[in-house]
């Protein structure tokens, strides 16, 4: 009893401390979502665990920090995947199959474009720093995928979701998690595998397999979708959604595939039923409260201390990638046929890095000593959460500040757009 008491103060104050981070972040006007990654850090055994209260209040009354700190339990860790997987829920349904089919041009030209500038720069800064292919496969993935998580809850927050710029962000997400899924069968194959190409092929043929199955319960399940949740009950409704949505997002887990592709697949499904503002209005609340607890799980399990030895690579990768990702996605917006205003509120949204590198630095983390080896494994994990925490921080203040940055930057824009298109003189 006393140690299942403590477990529920744990959890009392960890949403407490979530629940005082947005209230701060309410108060000054600011994304909830770095506040919470912080909160999380701060009371994380990295921070307030190494706080020596005894000696610093010069009594032994006093308990040590590590007696305070918070750390990993199974209810935060399921809370963050609960998390992942409603907001990758809520992303697919904003985007049924119908209207990725009729955006697959658009979606396959900026996903491209975000592909090659993005994972081009990360490949070669991964060269460049480890001289060989797969911590340099590493580091690209770690660069360039975007938030969904973030950029999802970020779109919702800042009322962008029924906005021009949504598509293309959205677009660009849904190629983006697309892609990554069979980038993790790879990476894990390669990394926990010591290079096995032939155990690669057979776990990239099942996220394939699962991904194309995937599809079809989305083209052919609308009708099955549509009677499970034709029901007078709220709370029906609730625990149907939610079984149908975990259920199958911890099969995917199960066999090598991302759980929040899963998700998004799902929802998509519902998207195509008559039940879609029910499902939003019914399971907002549950959302934004496993989110919150996934952005704290990422401060939680942030050694700042790590960043000490890559704060170099960190900068540099920063320089490198922030504009590529602007430049990626501001030529999305113009695939979208979207104005220079727009297109740059593109390129800003999609900034956001975040769960998917994490991912990445832990399967790097699990190889070392394997398929990598073990400086290079702590160098890639302590690189991408370092970059993860300052890329989540600086792309939602980015979106934050979307319109003051418009306003500063869109004219000039403007004017070269207008000097370009004048025929040139004699």
């Amino acid at each position: 009893m006393a140690v299942e008491s403590t477990a529920l103060i744990d959890v009392g104050v960890l949403f407490a401390a979530v629940a005082l981070a947005g209230l701060l972040a309410n108060r000054i006007g600011q994304s909830v979502i770095p506040f919470y990654i912080v909160i999380g850090m701060a009371l994380s055994p990295y921070v307030l665990g190494r706080i020596d209260f005894p000696a610093l209040l010069g009594t032994d009354l006093a308990p040590h920090g590590a007696e305070l700190a918070l750390v990993e339990t199974d209810f935060i860790h399921l809370g963050a995947e609960l998390g992942i997987v409603l907001l990758l829920f809520f992303l697919g349904l904003e985007f049924n199959l119908d209207r990725l089919i009729a955006a697959k041009e658009r979606i396959g030209k900026a996903g491209t474009w975000d592909l090659l500038i993005n994972f081009g720069i990360g490949l070669a800064l991964g060269y460049a720093i480890f001289g060989s292919f797969l911590p340099a496969f590493l580091t690209a993935g770690v660069v360039y995928i975007s938030s969904s998580a973030i950029i999802t809850k970020s779109l919702i927050d800042l009322g962008w979701i029924a906005n021009d710029e949504a598509d293309p962000m959205l677009g660009t997400l849904v190629y983006e998690d697309l892609f990554i899924a069979v980038y993790l069968a790879i990476a894990s194959a390669l990394v926990l595998g010591g290079g096995d190409v032939v155990e690669a092929a057979g776990q990239i043929g099942i996220a394939i397999a699962f991904i194309l199955i995937l599809l079809l319960l989305v083209y052919l399940g609308t009708a099955w979708f549509q009677r499970s949740l034709e029901i007078d009950s709220h709370e029906f409704v609730v625990l149907r959604a939610l079984g149908i949505t975990v259920l199958i997002s911890g099969a995917a887990l199960a066999l090598g595939v991302s759980e929040a592709v899963a998700a998004f697949f799902v929802g998509m499904a519902f998207s195509s039923t008559g039940h879609v503002h029910e499902l939003e209005n019914l399971l907002e609340p549950l959302r934004d409260t496993f989110a919150a607890i996934f952005f704290f799980w990422i401060g939680l399990i942030t050694d700042p201390t790590l960043f000490l030895d890559v704060l170099g690579l960190i900068a540099i990768a920063v320089l490198l990638t922030a504009p590529s990702k602007l430049l990626s996605g501001y030529i999305g917006g113009r695939v979208y046929d979207l104005d220079e205003r727009r297109s740059l509120r593109v390129g800003l949204g999609m900034t956001t890095r975040g769960e998917f590198s994490l991912i990445i630095a832990s399967i790097a983390l699990a190889g070392a000593g394997v398929g990598l080896a073990q400086g290079t494994a702590e160098t890639i994990y302590a690189f991408a959460v370092g970059y993860v925490l300052f890329m989540s921080i600086l792309g939602t203040t980015l979106m934050q500040y979307a319109t003051r940055i418009e306003d500063a930057v869109v004219p000039q824009l403007e004017t070269r757009s207008e000097a370009a298109s004048q025929p040139s003189g004699d």
